[in-house]
């Protein structure tokens, strides 16, 4: 009985990994990231891209992404401009589109230093106030999004790079303890009730960026893990950790390094077991305003080395089973928030601004199949071996 079951559940892998390779015409990196035993390949949009069309045609395809994060409009100062007036019309706009289109939907953010209304970042806050009005903004935002988020970015970048608690109204006001309080809200307010499970309430995240390139940063980042497990808080807890992943051409670790730095996260106790970890905005950008870059030039193709860098941080996330997916931090360079913020930087994405497919997204689509193949042929050993004997 027991080989029969496992039988039946190897079929089920089977036609379910099929199935997503053939939601659409061709393979995709949703599709095949899918048979390869993970969750999701997702990318970020924004309302600014709803009107264009190209666009859409590619981030509309589930074959493609399957799960969609709204790149700002779920941040407090879009959400809760005034104190106690809420504004969802922005990313309830992304969310209908990633519904209309059979995507899940990842959430972000709620406890952040930046990006913050006025009202809270200069409002002279006593701990009470503060807890207050921390409260109510993450039970009313996560309420609104009630049983549409796969996942939450409960806190956001928390950490300076020498792993130490950022500055910041909330760690300023509250102490550490507003990271595993921010934990704890989210949580009551997604319960679904009882009996419900565990599979119906959004995994909570940490999320932060230079967690794979910077240890002090990473340690920092168990740290705050190890903080809400810890903490007397009730309810506070940890599902997953994000990896934003926002790299540079050269200096991306290579594949083996990158699961390594998974496997560490992987192995923490957030409270309610393990953490599952995903890599939540990646992009690599090419750096061509400096002379490493100039020299690079000479000796090596950027592109065919940004290619080779995308599929070592997809490849690092097959390699792990609690990387769950991957998020692109927009998939085409017209939308890449990379030149505005870091001059000189830039083409940090898998599309070219006219929507035409890189060598790292062929890259990428070319290990997702070849991991797609390898994991259903080793389905189909095991069920013929299960069956004949």
């Amino acid at each position: 009985m027991a080989r029969v079951s496992l039988a039946l559940a190897l079929i089920f892998n089977l036609v379910s990994g099929a199935t997503a390779q053939n939601q659409t015409k061709g393979d995709g990196l949703h599709s095949l990231m899918v048979a390869a035993g993970k969750l999701y390949f997702g990318t970020a949009m924004e309302t600014n891209n709803l009107d264009d069309a190209a666009y859409q045609v590619i981030a509309s395809n589930k074959n493609e992404f399957g799960m969609i994060t709204p790149e700002n409009s779920q941040k407090w100062e879009v959400t809760e401009p005034t104190q106690g007036e809420f504004s969802f019309t922005q990313a309830d706009q992304v969310a209908a589109r990633a519904k209309a289109n059979g995507q899940l939907l990842r959430c972000h953010t709620l406890t952040w230093h930046s990006q913050l209304p006025s009202f809270v970042s200069t409002g002279a806050w006593t701990p009470e106030m503060l807890t207050a009005v921390l409260t109510a903004h993450l039970t009313t935002v996560v309420q609104h999004y009630g049983g549409q988020c796969y996942a939450w970015d409960v806190v956001n970048e928390a950490l300076n790079e020498d792993g130490s608690l950022r500055e910041s109204v909330f760690l300023t006001t509250l102490g550490p303890d507003y990271i595993p309080l921010s934990f704890a809200v989210a949580a009551r307010a997604s319960d679904p009730g009882p009996g419900a499970g565990a599979a119906n309430r959004p995994k909570l995240y940490y999320n932060d960026f230079n967690l794979e390139t910077n240890p002090a940063k990473a340690e920092g980042a168990a740290a705050i893990v190890r903080l809400v497990r810890d903490s007397q808080i009730p309810d506070a807890r940890v599902d997953g950790v994000g990896l934003q992943a926002h790299l540079t051409v050269s200096q991306t670790p290579s594949r083996a390094d990158l699961a390594a730095i998974l496997r560490g996260f992987a192995a923490l106790d957030g409270g309610a077991g393990r953490v599952e970890v995903a890599y939540t905005e990646l992009d690599i950008a090419i750096d061509r305003g400096t002379a490493t870059a100039a020299a690079h030039n000479q000796t090596q193709d950027l592109e065919e080395q940004q290619a080779a860098e995308y599929a070592a941080v997809v490849g690092s996330c097959l390699d792990v089973d609690a990387c769950v997916g991957v998020t692109v931090w927009q998939f085409t360079d017209k939308y890449s928030w990379v030149p505005a913020t870091f001059p000189g930087k830039g083409e940090a994405c898998l599309f070219t601004e006219n929507f035409g497919k890189k060598k790292a997204y062929e890259s990428v689509l070319t290990l997702l199949r070849e991991a797609a193949r390898s994991r259903m042929s080793l389905i189909g050993r095991r069920l013929r071996y299960l069956c004949h004997y």
